[in-house]
């Protein structure tokens, strides 16, 4: 299985996977056709599916041209029928679905967005988050609530810890930031911002990540541990709690 991140927009990825075994070709949200066109146009691939993680534009702006001129089958969840444009497969929370000779688990993880999904290629251990989980960061919560966010990102922590996590931006570095105002005792967090700044230094992706990686550094998967909730001072507080207030604390920051 190959993956090739494709920028997009200002600091959108679109992800190509390729599976060589069985000359089966995809495009993981697309939020434009242009870039998409020219990487398969330049490595003589055909485009057979369009996955498609949410509904908004940023990630589904490519759809239409894409199947225009590929006829390829957009992919995306039961919920968001009346709002993925091009649907053609519908898929359920826990579904299984195939894609050549790979298995792709579906899960249900809403909170950005009421009908956000991942794809979990089963036997690779990859995972194309969208705008959920991302390096050091989750998304903003725009139709869910803080509990179905939290959850989402507590069903993506249960994969298995050598998961390559594809998440929909190139957000890192800020992310970054962020973790270290409010997390700097962290050893592994500050061994990953060094490693971010030498990437983005030559402009380079950050992305994947690993779920351990993840585990390891991004405060939004570590309400949980003790030296945080202190570090907030939130010693007795749930985990739902803490999760709330260190996404407000990131929505102003």
């Amino acid at each position: 299985m190959l993956i090739t991140p494709i920028p997009c927009l200002t600091d959108n990825y679109a992800y190509i996977i390729y599976d060589s075994s069985s000359k089966i070709t995809g495009v993981v949200d697309p939020s434009e056709a242009k870039p998409i066109i020219s990487f398969l146009k330049r490595e003589k691939l055909k485009l057979n599916y369009i996955l498609n993680t949410h509904h908004h534009f940023d990630h589904i702006g490519g759809n239409i041209e894409l199947k225009k001129i590929y006829n390829a089958k957009v992919v995306g969840f039961k919920g968001d029928k009346h709002r993925i444009p091009g649907i053609d497969i519908i898929v359920k929370d826990n579904e299984s679905w195939n894609f050549g000779n790979s298995t792709v688990k579906i899960f249900h993880i809403p909170g950005h967005t009421l009908g956000h999904i991942c794809f979990f290629f089963e036997k690779e251990k990859i995972v194309f988050t969208g705008d959920t989980l991302f390096s050091l960061g989750c998304g903003r919560i725009f139709e869910g609530d803080h509990k179905q966010m939290f959850d989402s990102l507590n069903k993506i922590k249960k994969l298995p810890k050598n998961t390559k996590i594809y998440c929909g931006h190139e957000y890192t570095y800020k992310n970054a930031e962020f973790c270290m105002k409010y997390d700097d005792n962290n050893i592994q967090l500050k061994k990953k911002f060094e490693k971010i700044k030498k990437l983005r230094v030559q402009n380079l992706s950050t992305i994947p990540s690993s779920l351990e990686e993840e585990l390891n550094s991004n405060i939004f998967l570590r309400c949980d541990k003790r030296e945080l909730k202190a570090k907030l001072n939130m010693k007795n507080q749930e985990d739902l709690e803490v999760f709330k207030k260190v996404r407000d604390l990131k929505d102003s920051f």
